[in-house]
């Protein structure tokens, strides 16, 4: 079993930490409407005033916060502090529109590190680790984020950025790396390209962590990763808004470890918000109660996870999140049937004759929707047999 980055912290009694997570909301509730005039506005329009805050339940009074908010607001019209107190920004893409600026305080940056120092204790690593982070530096999260949390627990970095693939294999076998961060397709490219170049990741590195992330994957292509490189491969998961990349799974792989001294997590009904029951699935809304550049104040993410609540095995007592299900806006309607991505993914990952790369096509014949998915397939799904092709 892997150890821990703050024993105290990360196996707070359930009450104590239910009774700090209730104080830190009266305080970082009462910071906002004090420090942000976005904030002010939109607890007076929902008729909310920080006093009327006395209990985790009373979360439920608060109005929620979207992408949408920063973006009306760009670039820096939800911040709580001035310009002076700001360390260092981030700002995404935009692909899908204007886009978001978040910015942090040291002490923010401080609490992103340790977040994911804890998070990186609990799969195992340590001083004694080198990690390659092939996530992108600069203004994305993800390169930075795993950079300073690996720091943090002592660990080398190897901060490939992502791309020059054949370079990041000459490294990885010179410098031995023992962990690597970065998108699971990215990953899969990497084995190939590794291949081609007649090394072997499974026989030919000390690589023995996979921290995949930034893209939906299922537990059908863990088990196909793992299976062919013999390396374990962890969830970990964050959002730009919120910070970045801020939690994984621990060693157990049953969920994703949320540390509820930082964030306090809602999951509820996209449709109602109102809380789903234990173990149902709903959208993921967050309230950060130690950030102050950019707090965030019910946070609907859009992620459809499922809450856990129960200690893990680790003894870590922290809610967990489970694998993301899907997102609220890429669902598929097909014909009046409710279709994820991800739930492709699931069915044909268990084929062995399918490759690792495939596409969904969706179009319309007449009045129906037609949904096709286009895959890879590997060498065993070719055959020049009669038979074969009579069953195909």
């Amino acid at each position: 079993m892997s150890g821990y980055w703050d024993s105290h912290a990360e196996r707070m009694p359930p009450e104590e930490l239910r009774m700090l997570q209730e104080d830190r909301l009266k305080l970082i509730v009462r910071y906002v409407y004090d420090h942000s005039s976005f904030y002010r506005q939109r607890f007076n329009e929902a008729g909310v005033e920080p006093g009327d805050i006395k209990s985790l339940d009373d979360v439920a009074k608060l109005p929620f916060t979207r992408k949408m908010d920063l973006r009306d607001t760009y670039p820096t019209g939800m911040f709580s502090l001035p310009k002076s107190s700001v360390v260092r920004y981030h700002v995404s893409s935009g692909t899908t529109g204007k886009p978001t600026v978040v910015g942090y305080t040291k002490g923010d940056i401080d609490t992103w590190t340790e977040s994911l120092a804890r998070a990186l204790t609990s799969l195992g690593l340590g001083r004694d680790d080198v990690i390659q982070v092939a996530y992108g530096y600069g203004l994305f999260t993800g390169g930075l984020g795993l950079h300073y949390g690996a720091e943090r627990i002592g660990a080398a970095v190897l901060p490939m950025s992502i791309g020059n693939t054949e370079r990041q294999i000459e490294l990885m076998q010179d410098l031995s790396t023992t962990a690597i961060a970065c998108t699971p397709s990215y990953f899969l490219h990497l084995v190939e390209i590794a291949e081609k170049m007649g090394i072997s990741i499974r026989d030919d590195t000390k690589l023995k962590t996979e921290i995949f992330g930034a893209e939906p994957w299922s537990l059908e292509t863990r088990k196909r990763i793992e299976d062919a490189t013999g390396i374990n491969a962890y969830d970990i998961y964050g959002t730009s808004e919120i910070s970045g990349p801020l939690f994984t799974e621990c060693f157990h792989k049953n969920g994703i470890h949320v540390w509820g001294d930082l964030f306090l997590t809602e999951v509820l009904d996209p449709k109602t918000s109102e809380p789903v029951e234990e173990g149902e699935r709903g959208e993921l809304v967050f309230t950060t109660l130690h950030k102050f550049a950019l707090p965030l104040i019910r946070y609907r993410i859009g992620d459809l996870s499922i809450l856990n609540n129960e200690p893990c095995e680790c003894g870590r007592t922290h809610p967990r999140i489970m694998r993301i299900l899907g997102r609220t806006d890429d669902m598929l309607i097909i014909r009046g049937i409710n279709i994820f991505p991800s739930q492709v993914e699931s069915v044909i990952m268990n084929i062995p004759e399918v490759g690792d790369h495939w596409e969904i096509i969706v179009d319309r014949k007449g009045p129906l929707d037609v949904m096709t998915v286009n895959v890879e397939l590997t060498e065993s799904g070719f055959s020049d047999k009669i038979g074969d092709l009579n069953k195909a």
